[in-house]
């Protein structure tokens, strides 16, 4: 059944959309920094499905291991908005303590957290604007929906991962300037357990895991470089850095902030490592653990900044920031096999088990 114009709370609505062929259905949601849409995206016909309207600068997403919520950071408002998943509506905005970006959650969904950047709203000395000290981790309790600590920390926050046993949250201070390290953060205390200098900070990041469920690697991007470094979890040293190729002419995409390279993911069976690179429009395949390159897709779409996979490990979803549009790449092949028109900048985006 089709049901049209569904008005929400605080102005989101959703646009007509099939509810029984959602139900218990994969989906990829995409945000859009530049817009105040959300699109949902059917990865079995690559088609848009679905919107949510009316939120203001989205950025980071995570969403309930069951499906039940979707979390998303608001730049504009400052807040976690909570939308029910079967309904679509929000039920809440969560105040946070700073301007947020990345959402990861642990995966029992007990908590989320949030990554808070610095906010240059300190004028202080006008006509320079200043950045705020407001960088650090939220922690939300998503029983109680409320924000229960923030860990402070020099320099802002821009991405953050959950380890995938849940136990640390790796967090890059790679905002403003006044750290270069990466912060590991205990989720038992909510406490910065140990750091590890890096010039420059880590930011994105992706984490394999070891069989039994703990880490074994992180995969770190930085501002600077079209590359990443490899850091091993056991000995807290970075062991390789990788720098994606290089490329000339007009395959050369203007990326701006940033950084050259945005978006890294392991693939769920562990076996692919994929990175972004802004600068080429490109997705590159490394085999892990070795990181022998496999394969490179290159886009029709420009400033490639995000991507997600399937949990059939089959297929990646990356976010063209400046062509409003998301490809669709064969992770075995490494072929992009769809584009599709999402809204203005896209930002982040996730896999999601519609309930």
């Amino acid at each position: 059944m089709v049901r049209k114009g569904l008005a929400a709370l605080a102005g989101v609505v959703l646009c007509t959309v099939s509810f029984s062929a959602m139900a218990a259905q994969l989906r990829i949601i995409q945000t859009n920094f530049a817009g105040d849409t959300i699109h949902i995206i059917d990865p079995a016909t690559n088609k848009v499905v679905g919107k949510i309207e009316g939120m203001e600068a989205t950025h980071g997403i995570a969403v309930a291991p069951d499906g039940s919520r979707i979390y998303i950071s608001e730049e504009g408002t400052n807040t976690v908005t909570v939308i029910d998943g079967k309904t679509l509506q929000v039920t809440k905005k969560i105040p946070l303590s700073g301007n947020p970006n990345l959402v990861d959650i642990t995966p029992d969904g007990r908590y989320l957290y949030i990554a808070i950047a610095l906010a240059y709203d300190d004028l202080s000395e006008f006509p320079k604007v200043k950045a705020s000290a407001s960088g650090g981790v939220d922690v939300i309790d998503t029983q109680s929906l409320t924000n229960v600590k923030t860990i402070a920390m020099k320099g802002g926050v821009h991405d953050l991962n959950v380890s995938p046993d849940g136990k640390y949250v790796f967090v890059g201070n790679a905002r403003g300037g006044q750290a270069n390290v990466m912060s590991v953060v205990d989720t038992k205390t909510n406490e910065v357990a140990w750091t590890l200098p890096m010039n420059p900070a880590p930011s994105p990041m992706a984490v394999s895991k070891n069989p039994d469920g703990s880490t074994k690697s992180i995969f770190a991007q930085n501002g600077r470089d079209n590359g990443f470094q490899v850091v091993d979890f056991a000995t807290r040293q970075v062991t390789n850095t990788v720098k994606l190729p290089d490329i000339t002419g007009q395959g050369q995409n203007q990326y701006g902030p940033p950084s050259a390279s945005h978006g890294i993911m392991v693939t769920p069976d562990q076996k692919t490592l994929l990175v972004n690179s802004r600068f080429n429009s490109a997705v590159y395949s490394y085999s892990l653990p070795d990181l022998k390159p496999l394969g490179v897709a290159t886009l029709g779409g420009r400033g490639a900044g995000w991507l997600t996979i399937t949990p059939d490990s089959k297929t990646a979803y990356i976010a063209n920031e400046h062509t409003n549009d998301t490809s669709a790449v064969d992770i075995a092949t490494m072929k992009e096999i769809a584009r599709i028109p999402v809204g203005f900048a896209p930002a982040r985006n996730v896999v999601w088990m519609a309930p």
